[in-house]
């Protein structure tokens, strides 16, 4: 009975999830409808993305023309569009709906039963989509309707993977669709009526023409820049010209950017950076009991629905600015809000002291300084900003300075250089954040400071500091990013490595190991994996240090050294608390180990991390420490060894003919029998991709890291050779010959489809 309470609640969410996640891409294909620029965007950008809701072959979107009795659309080719129109009769579905104006829903076209039960008088005259050209089987299709008129059709073909008619909410979901379009439609033909765009008075004024203007509008959208910015940028529009059209236009008040503008600080209290960057709107005053918001588009209903709805009143005055000074407006509201200034005017606050005084002398500057409070906020804010996982303070006595740098994507680079004399209010004011005693110098102290951060949650950070050369000490906050559970599929793995993954991860009991260097990623994998089988119906526990990242449904516990209170004592209370699954941070020593193999072969399923090189060596390490081999090898399901790469940068990343000499190391350190198996020759059309640097990533040619991954399963061939105690080489041959692919080959693949480039894999891994 209880199992049968569990299946249906399993059910039940189940249920509501799949209807959040409609609803969520119900409401993304409403927010690409209404924000869309004309009729032929409509016809081929929004199709898209219905045809993923439905996961169907075909998506096919009309408009009627009532004068030639016709439905059109238009249709891309070759990078090309253009106009396809078929009558409005009974020889076509869509010409039959635009007929009839009654929705149909049939499970085979071919069904002559069917047909004549459903689709009263349609004679098709081909049994072939005129747009994708695809067969047809399934099909749904319902008319465009606003006012009493039907105005367009929308067709949906061919379920994927499914046979049988669109059924359940299919239906309906197409009708809110079509509802949408009808009031986009409608907008549209009522901006063609009285023919204009924001655009127009450019037009009238001369300085452009109407062809180059209908020419920009698939220009942009190909390079994917706004219409304004391009306008600006191939036809020298100027700025000032341009904000006179979209006043007219839009009826309102044209805004540039401006420093000297007041900062409202009383009405970006509640609102996100991060947020209003992505959405693009922000407040820039309140006069007479309204609150003055700047938008790209001030006619975007949905727009305004939420930023009424946020703000909880109506009470809102809208004025227009381009992307980019709204972007520019929120950064320096944000950058100059609260406590937050550039670091030069922070130091411009403290006392200059002589730089030839003793450093032995009483420093003039102290930890109660509240510029240096600012500063330490500062650099931590910073920090935060630029995606940095660690903070490292560093005194340097033959520079006499000291240099504050932060490692981003695992690379550490300079941030900033503050005066030797601030030395030791710096590191005192971190030591009192954490709660260190800042008269102990000559030892190493650990803690932990909980900064929260103006508009933001709190941020946790792990702060260690180490005397170093000279009587000075150094400082470095690692950021411990509380987020969201990344889900295994974006992992980055590749197709066999997932599906391995996920086989043994749905395992009853076992033991899993995650292993590589600090820093790697071991817990976010170890997280999205407990994320895939986090159901209602299992009890997970988990020991970490620290606890990094939150799941709901797990049980999660941080253990205390200090006290006595470690991961082996954690694992001996967690085998008493009913568990199913456990994940225990770290293997450090015998106990933990011994303790974890006996709880995986009594009917648990473990998870765990070490930090050794690769798969195979782990399982000589675990040996090694005196685990019996026998119950370990009966225990291990799986090891996957892994390691962060950096990736290239998507929006700069450059493709390059590489030569023969770089072709021939990649397929020597793969092992060239195994890399002809890629089937990837030398040849003049070869492409890869290297860096080159633009704003978003620094400059730097990267952005973001990805993992590569090492996964060797415990099959029984590879059990017999533990049970053997096997050495390292005899286990990766073996791996190897049953599928597994090394740290390196797995990193040079990645590099092969451009996601990174061989120079990073090989700064991470030597096999």
């Amino acid at each position: 009975m209880q199992e049968t309470i569990k299946d249906i609640n399993h059910n039940e969410i189940n249920e509501l999830e799949e209807i959040l996640r409609l609803q969520n891409e119900l409401q993304d294909i409403t927010n690409e409808i209404y924000a869309s620029e004309s009729m032929a965007q409509i016809f081929t950008d929004c199709s898209k993305r219905i045809m993923n809701l439905f996961n169907v072959e075909a998506v096919n979107i009309y408009a009627v023309d009532k004068k030639r009795r016709e439905i059109y659309t238009i249709i891309e080719a070759r990078h090309l569009f253009r106009e396809q129109r078929m009558a409005v009769n009974n020889r076509t579905i869509p010409g039959y709906v635009a007929d009839t104006g009654v929705m149909i829903n049939v499970a085979d076209v071919h069904d002559q039963s069917e047909m004549k039960s459903r689709c009263k008088g349609l004679d098709l005259a081909g049994d072939r989509d005129g747009r994708s050209n695809a067969q047809l089987k399934q099909v749904m299709a319902t008319p465009i309707v606003h006012e009493g008129e039907t105005i367009g059709i929308i067709e949906v073909i061919n379920k994927l993977g499914r046979d049988g008619r669109f059924v359940d909410e299919e239906p309906v979901l197409l009708q809110e669709i079509s509802e949408v379009l009808a009031i986009a439609f409608s907008n549209h033909a009522r901006y063609a009526r009285r023919g204009k765009t924001r655009f127009d008075s450019l037009i009238r004024k001369g300085f452009l023409k109407e062809e180059e203007l209908d020419q920009a509008w698939d220009e942009s959208r190909e390079q994917k820049e706004t219409m304004e910015g391009f306008l600006m940028r191939k036809y020298n529009v100027s700025k000032e010209d341009l904000g006179k059209s979209l006043e007219e236009f839009y009826r309102c008040r044209f805004f540039q950017f401006s420093d000297r503008f007041p900062i409202p600080a009383e009405l970006l209290t509640r609102l996100n950076k991060e947020y209003l960057l992505r959405e693009l709107w922000v407040p820039i005053e309140k006069t007479n009991g309204n609150i003055h918001i700047l938008l790209s588009d001030p006619d975007n209903i949905i727009k305004r629905d939420m930023i009424e709805n946020l703000l909880k009143t109506k009470a809102i005055r809208y004025d227009v600015a381009l992307p980019e000074d709204i972007s520019k407006y929120i950064n320096y509201f944000y950058q100059s809000h609260g406590d937050e200034s550039s670091i030069s005017d922070i130091i411009g606050r403290l006392d200059n002291t002589d730089e030839g005084e003793n450093e032995d002398e009483e420093e003039p500057v102290t930890e109660s300084d509240s510029a240096i409070m600012l500063l330490v906020n500062k650099i931590i804010n910073d920090a935060v900003s630029r995606r940095a996982s660690d903070i490292h303070v560093e005194p340097n006595i033959t520079k006499r300075n000291v240099e504050v740098r932060f490692r981003i994507d695992g690379d550490c680079a300079v941030y900033q250089t503050v005066p030797f004399s601030y030395r030791a209010a710096l590191v005192s004011r971190i030591k009192i954040m954490s709660n260190l005693d800042i008269t102990v110098k000559r030892i190493p102290q650990d803690g932990k400071i909980k900064f929260r951060r103006n508009g933001s949650d709190e941020i946790e950070l792990r702060v260690a500091t180490l005397p170093t050369q000279g009587g000075v000490e150094d400082v470095v906050m690692r950021l411990l990013a509380k987020g969201e559970t990344l889900p295994l599929e974006a992992m980055g793995m590749l197709d066999r490595n997932y599906a391995e993954l996920l086989k043994v991860c749905e395992k009853p009991y076992g033991m899993i190991l995650v292993v590589g260097p600090t820093g790697s990623g071991k817990t976010t994998t170890l997280h999205a994996a407990l994320r895939h089988i986090n159901t209602p119906e299992k009890k997970i526990w988990t020991a970490e240090d620290p606890v990094e990242i939150t799941q709901y449904g797990l049980r999660q516990v941080q253990v205390q050294p200090k006290i006595g209170f470690d991961f082996a004592t954690a694992m001996r209370a967690f085998l008493r608390a009913d568990p199913d699954v456990i994940m225990v941070g770290e293997m450090r020593d015998f106990e933990t180990a011994k303790t974890g193999v006996e709880a995986s072969l009594t009917g648990h399923l473990v998870f765990s991390t070490l930090h050794t090189n690769s798969a195979p060596e782990t399982i000589i390490r675990l040996l090694d420490m005196g685990i019996d081999p026998l119950n370990f090898a009966d225990a291990l399901l799986g090891v996957l060894a892994q390691r962060l790469v950096r990736t290239l940068c998507k929006n700069c990343r450059e493709p390059y003919h590489p030569t023969m000499k770089e072709y021939e190391e990649m397929a020597g350190s793969y092992g060239r029998e195994l890399f002809e198996k890629l089937a990837v020759p030398y040849t003049s059309d070869l492409t890869l991709y290297r860096p080159r640097g633009c704003d978003l990533c620094d400059r730097s040619g990267y952005k973001g890291r990805v993992g590569i991954h090492e996964l060797l399963i415990a099959s029984d061939s590879v059990k017999r050779l533990i049970q053997k105690n096997e050495t390292v080489e005899v286990l990766r041959e073996k791996a190897m010959s049953e599928g597994m692919s090394t740290l390196l080959q797995d990193g040079i693949q990645k590099a092969l489809r451009g996601v990174t480039d061989f120079r990073q894999v090989r700064r991470v891994c030597i096999k």
